[in-house]
């Protein structure tokens, strides 16, 4: 097979969640400058999925993506040994129960302990379009013959923003108000060379606008000790903000001549901002494309606004759904309730992944998956 020929597909998908919910109430009872702020009719988002703080528990980034890549493991037809790479992607690099990593890399603590000692290992950085950044790389890694398969994972202690805006919030108007929407959570993902035009990856493709970056910010807070996020909701999830990503990705169509609707995608999964965020970003497509979104794909309400791993963490609890595996996510749309196109589904569906990440990055990964353990 020659180079040009090479593609990668999603063989595998794996995720951890812990145990601990927390409802809006229980949420409000911790913010004390909530006001009379309604959580669900902003956001759409009834609990978030929380960390065990206690070590013990090993709940942190490193305790949940380690469960999380194991997970995926468990489903593949790859042992972690076969792995050529591991690319981590947490934006929380937090070990040993509240310890900020750098140095050694997040990805290579994680091969050494899932026994991958002989692939490459590398952490990733792009805010919430981390793992889609992570796949990108992966992909053109296995396209170019330079690696066969590997493992792209991240686990988000994101809660950790939410403690502080908690303390520090002054209204629902405050720049922390978008950080009582986040959950914690792991995923991971692997890739390897595809064989078949019914799973494969058929293009990821990503664009980052940097003027935007100031508009979501995370940093340490000056002014209690803790991390905080900060976020221009109304410019960041502006219309001409959620324009980027439809006129990019119909430019990058055009010039393969193709349309919006040549895709026939099965399935849409945006960024897991919220449930209005969701819809308006939809909308706002269908009329750039002059075309119907296909059937939205979406677990938010359940689990919040999981940073990273929001799409890979939807498109496996959907697949687990659909094959009857018992999953809780949602779907909006036609044809998106539980056991929706099973016929299809069991096919191989054709998914559209769009990131919205601080940066501000988009763009879109296509992908038909038929195989995928999950």
């Amino acid at each position: 097979m020659s180079t040009t020929e090479r593609r990668s597909r999603i063989e595998a998908l794996g995720a951890f969640l812990p145990a601990g919910r927390e409802t809006n109430d229980e949420l409000r009872a911790k913010v004390p400058n909530l006001g009379d702020a309604d959580v669900r009719r902003i956001t759409g988002i009834a609990e978030r999925r929380v960390h065990d703080p206690d070590p013990a528990a090993g709940e942190d980034s490193f305790g949940m993506a380690l469960a999380a890549a194991r997970d995926c493991l468990a489903v593949s037809r790859h042992r972690a040994a076969d792995l050529d790479v591991v690319i981590s992607a947490s934006i929380t690099r937090v070990k040993d129960g509240s310890r900020f990593h750098f140095e050694p890399s997040f990805a290579g603590m994680l091969a050494k302990e899932l026994g991958a000692r002989p692939a490459i290992s590398f952490d990733v950085s792009n805010a919430c379009a981390g793992m889609m950044t992570g796949v990108w790389l992966l992909d053109r890694m296995i396209r170019s013959g330079a690696v066969r398969s590997g493992m792209v994972v991240s686990g988000e202690q994101a809660t950790r923003v939410a403690r502080t805006a908690a303390r520090e919030l002054r209204d629902s108007y405050d720049p922390q108000f978008a950080s009582l929407s986040v959950g914690d959570s792991a995923a991971a993902v692997v890739l390897d060379e595809s064989t078949d035009p019914a799973d494969r990856i058929h293009y990821i493709e990503l664009m980052t606008c940097a003027a935007y970056s100031h508009l979501c910010l995370g940093m340490p807070s000056d002014r209690s000790q803790g991390i905080g996020l900060y976020t221009d909701n109304k410019k960041m999830h502006d219309r001409e903000r959620l324009k980027l990503w439809p006129r990019f990705h119909e430019d990058f169509l055009a010039k393969n001549g193709r349309r919006f609707e040549d895709e026939e995608f099965d399935h849409i999964i945006q960024h897991q901002v919220g449930t209005r965020f969701i819809e308006y970003a939809n909308r706002t497509a269908e009329a750039e494309f002059a075309a119907p979104m296909p059937p939205s794909l979406q677990v938010v309400e359940q689990y919040g606004n999981t940073a990273t791993t929001s799409h890979f963490l939807t498109l496996r609890d959907h697949l687990r759904r659909t094959r009857g595996a018992g999953a809780t996510g949602t779907g909006t749309g036609p044809g998106s309730g539980p056991g929706a196109g099973p016929a299809r589904e069991a096919a191989g569906a054709k998914y559209l992944l769009v990131p919205a990440a601080s940066g501000l990055v988009t763009g879109a990964l296509s992908a038909t998956v038929t195989h995928a353990g999950a």
